[in-house]
């Protein structure tokens, strides 16, 4: 099939951006998204122009370095879906596809659909470490744990990181990802030590950062390719709340 693609392309941050139009001729529905981008690539680089410039690394839709926005939705249309992962058998044979990088002020753009999420390693690095003791590791069952909670934090450990919580929202709020990495630790035992301290310095780093604030549109969690729920969020703001009285 035929795909005709709208792309983002911009040479660095202090130069200002622009779409420009490519015709990719050939694409098998079994393709990846961005192994068509690779086809495309190559025919530009054969041109002697300059390829797009896009993240990615694992390509298992696990590492969460992936990440456009495609037709106006982060990770495209699919839901539970990353980039990587979307095959171009969910578009059909003459299709128009807007490219765009995350949008938001503390995603600054590198290079084309290249953003620094420098924001989000800082956040977590706010967040400490556990520090409690535990010594050699223990047998599976050395440490009762309920089910729920277990279950609770594995689905919140699954947030990859990636950003499209933030380049979903139309405040740019970062909200999902910084409760659901509070959450996974809250969970269990040897997070529940250092948790008010972890909750008041990933807050005041997130707002540091420049994140806007949550207003509980959802959007977040329609377009997480992990589907993290937006309880996440209310568990985070009755922590907060907690903590400034």
């Amino acid at each position: 099939m035929n795909i005709k693609l709208k792309v983002w392309r911009q040479l660095n941050p202090e130069n200002p951006g622009k779409f420009h139009i490519y015709n990719v001729d050939n694409v098998l529905g079994d393709m990846s998204f961005f192994e068509m981008l690779d086809m495309l690539n190559n025919k530009l680089i054969k041109n002697n122009e300059s390829p797009i410039s896009f993240d990615h690394d694992c390509r298992e839709g696990i590492c969460g370095t992936c990440g456009v926005v495609i037709n106006g939705r982060a990770h495209g249309p699919l839901k539970g879906v990353t980039s990587c992962q979307l095959h171009m058998r969910s578009f059909k044979d003459g299709d128009t596809l807007v490219v765009e990088p995350w949008r938001a002020k503390s995603f600054p753009i590198v290079k084309d659909l290249v953003v620094n999420r420098q924001s989000f390693d800082n956040i977590m690095e706010s967040g400490g470490y556990v520090s409690v003791k535990t010594g050699g590791a223990p047998d599976a069952n050395a440490m009762p744990i309920f089910k729920d909670n277990a279950d609770e934090a594995f689905d919140s450990a699954t947030c990859i990181g990636c950003g499209a919580c933030v380049a979903a929202c139309k405040n740019s709020s970062a909200m999902l990802f910084v409760g659901a990495k509070i959450n996974q630790y809250a969970q269990l035992p040897q997070g529940k030590v250092e948790h008010s301290k972890r909750v008041r310095n990933m807050v005041t780093k997130m707002d540091a950062e420049g994140f806007g604030s949550c207003t509980n549109t959802g959007a977040c969690e329609a377009d997480c390719p992990k589907e993290i729920s937006v309880d996440n969020i209310i568990k985070l703001n009755k922590e907060y709340i907690k903590l400034i009285g």
